[in-house]
């Protein structure tokens, strides 16, 4: 039975809500220590980095669990509903450290409340993910779901990254949170609602945790595949945390250029990512337009490449005083971007349906919760390396937002978010070209 419209827009709106968190947790977090709570960058880097590789100790168990659900609403929609409000309330909670407490309990205060969060998180993204090979097995549906999840998400990116910062300023971090937490909540919810009638499997799997997995782990393309994207997820991460690094030290406005006053209304770190979901917003349409002319792996290859060439064009921008024409590249940023947000999470399940077909076995959950994994490794991985880069550079923390910092540092925060993540990207084209590619058209034909 095909999708309708109101189904396949009603899917996608609930990343709105789910990313918002992530973007908080990529793009906030790290910032929130250091510029604010005093932590040295190389400490803030490995709390962040433990706190992350502890949520993906609950991916297996969240997409098992899942799988074994069995109630009236089906298996993932009890998960969902209950984990955005794990998932809010942990997000709120780490932004209210009490004042004046030493470095230590701060640090301990804000990885409880994170750990909460994330796995909050990961009671909604694993049965989301889930929920996409679940409720249809066309290919091209898949990809018009993903351009509304993507449109959906870019607008949980602007709340995240534009929004957020912007009332942080205003009322502080935790109040910020509590004011968008209502929109999180109301996202997931109402996309459950949505899609309350869509073809969906209410029969709870019958296969233990290590057959699961074993099913996912001998569909091959499917495991090159969760390992390229987190391969291309280490570099937007590394660009995404250092971003509110850049917005204080290498964006600067000079307050003579168009958009000087919009920077100033809205923190130059604000008006970045709202070119940027400008960009990616236009950008879905064509990504799906794509994909169904010259096929996933190719638009995908495509969107990776046009970003690689991006990245070096604003390592050759920066620092810069002119936040228009920045803007301008952002906006550029966020449209290559779009095709890393977009085309993967079409993709994998169609795999899926490989192991389905010949097993006999519907577990798309075990599937997400691998898929989410290797995402969740290349995004736990990326503060630690970013602190680690900086601390060598002899980056200075602080209490108080911005201090001067040597050429070096400044030399290796440019580099940081635009050649290395360039050359990680060029990994990731290869490996999809020369391996994925062939092993793909091997399992789907």
């Amino acid at each position: 039975m095909a999708l309708s419209l109101g189904q396949k827009a009603g899917w996608g709106l609930a990343d709105m809500g789910i990313v918002v968190f992530v973007v908080v947790k990529q793009l906030l977090i790290l910032t929130y220590l250091t510029a604010f709570l005093g932590v040295p960058v190389g400490i803030a880097g490995f709390v962040t980095t433990a706190v992350l590789i502890f949520d993906m100790i609950t991916d297996p168990l969240i997409g098992y669990l899942s799988d074994r659900t069995q109630s009236r609403y089906g298996r993932r929609a009890p998960w969902m509903f209950l984990g955005v409000l794990v998932m809010s309330a942990g997000m709120v909670g780490l932004f209210s450290v009490p004042a004046g407490m030493a470095m230590s309990a701060n640090l301990t205060w804000v990885v409880a409340f994170f750990g909460l969060a994330t796995v909050g998180f990961t009671m909604v993204a694993i049965p989301y993910g889930a929920q996409s090979g679940e409720i249809t097995q066309d290919p091209k549906e898949r990809s018009a779901m993903t351009g509304w999840r993507m449109a959906f998400a870019s607008i949980g990116i602007l709340i995240g990254g534009a929004v957020i910062p912007g009332l942080a300023g205003s009322m502080g971090y935790a109040m910020a949170a509590l004011a968008v937490t209502p929109l999180m909540v109301g996202a997931v919810w109402l996309s459950l609602w949505s899609t309350r009638k869509a073809p969906r499997n209410k029969m709870a799997a019958q296969v233990n945790l290590a057959g699961m997995f074993g099913l996912v782990f001998a569909n091959k393309a499917f495991m090159v595949l969760v390992v390229l994207y987190g391969v291309m997820t280490l570099a937007i991460a590394m660009i995404t945390a250092g971003l509110p690094f850049a917005a204080m030290y290498l964006i600067v406005d000079s307050g003579d250029t168009m958009l000087s006053g919009a920077a100033a209304a809205l923190s130059t770190l604000s008006l970045m990512f709202a070119a940027f979901v400008i960009g990616s917003i236009l950008s879905q349409a064509v990504w799906v337009l794509l994909s169904n002319r010259l096929g996933k792996v190719g638009a995908l290859i495509i969107g990776l490449s046009l970003y690689v060439v991006l990245l070096y064009a604003l390592n050759t921008q920066l620092p810069s005083v002119n936040v228009t024409a920045i803007a301008g590249m952002f906006v550029l940023a966020g449209m290559t971007n779009g095709a890393y947000q977009q085309i993967p999470w079409a993709m994998y399940p169609d795999l899926m349906d490989v192991t389905r077909r010949t097993s006999g076995v519907a577990i798309e959950g075990a599937f997400s919760a691998v898929w989410l994994f290797g995402q969740k490794l290349a995004n736990a991985a990326a503060p630690a390396v970013l602190g680690l880069t900086l601390a060598a550079a002899g980056w200075q923390e602080t209490t108080v937002g911005v201090v001067t910092q040597s050429d070096g540092a400044m030399a290796a925060l440019l580099n940081a978010i635009t050649l290395i993540p360039a050359v990680i990207l060029i990994v990731a084209v290869i490996g999809l070209w020369a391996v994925y590619r062939p092993m793909a058209a091997r399992a789907l034909a």
